[in-house]
């Protein structure tokens, strides 16, 4: 109840402010208008500041759900609030057909591929003839419950705010779900997130979707707000206003959604009202003036205003702490009578003309630590790569338990039991450090977006979080749960991408480098984890360059040189190899 309070506060301000005795008209209008931008910046919040997919065309989905409605009351009479799911629907459908080819793309061609169909789609609105063409469609129906008939600013305002907080509350639900994180996780890239069994292209086309629909919504209301309907709200001007509006609020925040609308529509009906009175009517010089103070504002807040201003609170919201004793159900999986875990037969890897993998082979046994050592460029994370479906063998051949998987992707390897951990940190910055580790636990859950907006899954939402906060308090970090990952040192990080894998609750555990930059004392805890680990009945295979620290705790150590396996065995056999003497160790070993 405490973290919904602000909502029921803020919920009932915008209530009361139609009522204010001698409140202007025109600052109702304001704050429809507000209210309407707000419901597109949210969708743009997830799509763009949570899941890292630039659009400039969700003005066009406006236009999907403003025409729908437009059309079905005015040419057949059907009741405004009848059209609601159809608008909704259309602007679905619409976010389907372009998001399956809009989210493939990356980098700079996605917000270019945006643009390109905003433009198309405005281009279109004003072509069409039962859309009315440039001239649009008027005299749609107005909003009306029985006699009520919301023809002016203050009777649709209700509307339209019951709108953006119900909105801003299933959106928050999302977020703060298995389906939110897995969309968090999408901003640090594919990789990381399909290790923990992510689909990416799915929740890529999910939050896509979902902020086409909010734009839709916004442009339903809009339609029975302004009674008529044409082209130009719709373009790739709007479109670039809207994304305007989610940075200059605070991208990957919901309610900066709501601030920065407000900045926006404030700041641009202000300059327009009074510098023509400064300068003399001079045209267009309110947008230069707006571009300007823009560009100061992020120079003050880079990251939005929103959390500019949570940053000046002397409080922090606190989260409650997960129950520890709720139990989560270990994954089903098929087990195998043979004591080899995991088997590499003459593995390759080619990229191009340069062979990075040459033909090697080695097992893993269950209950066993094996050290993959070597110089750099060795191999050895082209290996792990192999091993976990981020890249494909050009021959060879790869088994868990008996079952191969080459050419298997990340999703289904993890289901294995297989989790690993990553040379370069792989964590999101600005999530805490027990949402960054309950997203290991991805796969042990199940509920969808439907059910994590309505708040079906607190139950297995208690679950997960109570899974990794076991995790968190295994590798020893359970005074850090609550901060940022990003505040943390490297070391800390690197153990915090090891307690996400062990969510997984795997039989096998890769880890790449989990010793660089832990400090002595660190490295003697980490090993006595895994020792742990192993004792407890899983296997480890790691990666790392601290010869003490792999001599002391590996059964086994396989040694690779430019790509070929040069040595096999235990570390006292390593130790006298005179070929891995000359190619790793050095003569002091």
């Amino acid at each position: 109840m405490a973290q919904r309070l602000p909502l029921i506060i803020f919920a009932l301000v915008m209530a009361l402010i139609p009522l204010v005795p001698g409140i202007p008209p025109f600052w109702i209008v304001l704050l429809d208008n507000i209210g309407l931008a707000a419901l597109v910046a949210m969708g743009l919040v997830l799509l763009t500041g949570v899941g890292g997919l630039t659009s400039f065309g969700q003005a066009a989905f406006c236009g999907f759900g403003a025409y729908t409605t437009a059309v079905l009351t005015t040419a057949y009479g059907v009741s405004p609030w009848v059209t609601l799911p159809a608008s909704l629907l259309v602007s679905g459908i619409a976010a389907v057909l372009l998001g399956i080819v809009t989210v493939r793309l990356s980098g700079h061609y996605l917000p270019l591929g945006t643009i390109a169909w905003g433009i198309g789609l405005f281009y279109l609105f004003s072509k069409l003839e039962f859309l009315g063409r440039n001239d649009g469609i008027s005299g749609i129906p107005p909003l009306s419950i029985g006699s009520f008939r919301m023809l002016s600013p203050d009777t649709i305002y209700y509307a339209i705010w019951i709108a953006v907080l119900l909105c801003a509350l299933l959106t928050m639900n999302l977020l703060d779900s298995r389906t939110g994180r897995a969309i968090r996780a999408l901003r640090r890239g594919h990789i990381a997130a399909e290790a923990f069994g992510v689909q990416t292209p799915r929740a890529k086309l999910l939050v896509f979707i979902y902020a086409a629909v909010l734009a839709g919504l916004s442009g339903w209301l809009y339609a029975h707000f302004q009674r008529a309907a044409n082209p130009t709200p719709f373009g790739a001007q709007a479109g670039i206003e809207y994304l305007f509006i989610a940075v200059v609020g605070g991208a990957g925040y919901v309610w900066g959604a709501v601030l920065g609308a407000g900045i926006v529509v404030i700041l641009k009906e202000v300059l327009q009202s009074y510098l023509p009175y400064i300068f003399g009517g001079q045209s267009q010089l309110e947008t230069i003036v707006f571009g300007i103070m823009l560009v100061l504002l992020l120079q003050l807040a880079p990251s939005g205003v929103w959390p500019w201003l949570m940053s000046l609170l002397p409080f922090k919201p606190s989260r409650k702490t997960p129950n520890t004793s709720i139990k989560l159900e270990h994954p089903t999986r098929a087990s195998g009578s043979s004591p080899v875990l995991l088997q590499i037969d003459k593995a390759r890897k080619q990229f191009g003309g340069v062979t990075a993998v040459n033909d090697v082979s080695f097992d893993v046994n269950a209950r066993e630590i094996v050290a993959l050592i070597g110089p750099n460029g060795a191999g050895k994370s082209t290996t792990f790569n192999l091993i976990t479906g981020v890249l494909t063998a050009t021959s060879g051949k790869i088994s868990v338990l008996g079952k191969e998987v080459e050419n298997a992707p990340p999703q289904e390897v993890v289901k294995l039991g297989v989790s690993r951990t990553f040379q370069h940190v792989k964590l999101v910055p600005d999530m805490t450090v027990l949402e960054n580790v309950a997203i290991g636990a991805h796969l042990r859950g199940s509920a969808g977006a439907v059910a994590s907006m309505l708040r079906l899954d607190r139950a297995e939402e208690a679950r997960l979080l109570a899974e990794a906060a076991r995790q968190i308090a295994r590798v020893g970090l359970s005074d850090q749960i609550d901060q940022l990952a990003g505040s943390l040192s490297l070391g800390q990080q690197r153990i915090v991408e090891i307690a996400r894998a062990l969510c997984v609750d795997p039989m096998l555990l890769l880890l790449d480098e989990p010793a660089a930059g832990l400090r002595h004392m660190e490295k003697q805890r980490l090993a006595t984890l895994l020792r742990q680990l192993r004792d407890g009945g899983m296997s480890v295979l790691l990666v790392e360059h601290d010869m003490g620290f792999v001599m002391d705790l590996a059964d086994r150590i396989v040694v690779l040189d430019f790509g070929t396996k040069i040595a096999e065995g235990t570390p006292a056999a390593i130790k006298r190899n005179p070929d891995v003497i000359k190619a790793y160790l050095g003569a002091a070993a």
